[in-house]
């Protein structure tokens, strides 16, 4: 999916926002349990309630590998059934030396490798350009590199002040933006912010003004949708905003899709709002 489609379907469905496929056996409603595939009945339950009201989907890809060779089956069935207008997100986090993050690069891009075709990966850039170029070296693919995340021990290395270069005092996390711009546009290259870090928010707009960023950690988490839209959104949506378990486990009884697609009805209606500001 390019730019252009995806900003596109931000303003058709009035929505930036992002489910995350973080499906736990352990938390399925019970009647689900005897199924073949549970995992991917859940899934294919909460897409079809939800498929009008998001504009991707982001499968947490450790929730699928515990599960083995099963597990990697329904992570397929799953990327699989997705519509084509929604942008599709492994969430795996991978960065590794070069020959190795081009084989992480294929299993997640190329089809006939290991049986996907994501839209994006997430990549940790710790290890610098050479850990995140192969992933970049596919035509039409997405890198979603970590920033600023909303875990608690982002700050022990994220905030971090690096006191070398021309730029003077800087935090790692804003070395990250900076130096990933010169490998790629922002049609191929997206940051991952946590919706906790709203008072970083601003700077990182700065930094980064044309390139989407993807925002984890509203609902369960705690992040502002207020403060994200406010200081995120750009002339062109500019955001995927991810919901995970306040939309998957809104319930865990037979009723769990109705009560996911009213999670994901209320914050579509709150991006909608939003929206209407900027265009």
């Amino acid at each position: 999916m390019t730019y252009s489609e995806l900003s596109d379907q931000i303003f058709q469905k009035q929505s930036y926002l992002c489910v995350g496929l973080d499906t736990d056996p352990r938390k399925l409603p019970s009647h689900l349990r005897t199924e073949t595939d549970p995992v991917f009945t859940f899934n294919k339950a909460i897409i079809d309630a939800t498929a009008d009201l998001a504009v991707a989907y982001k499968p947490n890809i450790a929730f699928y590998e515990a599960q083995g060779p099963a597990g990697w089956e329904s992570l397929q069935k799953t990327l699989d059934y997705i519509p084509e207008n929604c942008f599709t997100i492994a969430d795996a986090k991978r960065g590794d030396i070069g020959n190795t993050s081009d084989l992480y690069a294929r299993t997640f891009f190329d089809l006939t490798a290991a049986g996907l075709s994501f839209d994006s990966v997430t990549v940790a850039p710790y290890m610098g350009s050479d850990s995140v170029l192969p992933f970049l070296a596919y035509d039409g693919k997405w890198v979603i590199l970590l920033a600023l995340t909303s875990n608690p021990g982002s700050a022990d290395f994220q905030r971090q002040q690096l006191q070398r270069g021309p730029l003077g005092h800087q935090a790692l996390f804003e070395a990250v933006i900076r130096t990933a711009q010169t490998w790629a546009t922002p049609d191929q290259l997206m940051f991952v912010v946590g919706a906790t870090q709203t008072n970083e928010l601003e700077q990182i707009r700065k930094l980064a003004p044309d390139n989407f960023l993807l925002v984890p950690g509203v609902g369960a988490q705690g992040g502002s949708l207020d403060d994200v839209s406010r200081l995120g959104l750009t002339k062109s949506g500019g955001l995927l905003v991810n919901a995970s378990r306040s939309i998957l486990y809104a319930s865990s009884g037979t009723d769990f899709a109705e009560r996911a697609k009213d999670e994901a009805k209320q914050l579509q209606q709150e991006m909608a709002q939003h929206l209407s500001s900027i265009r």
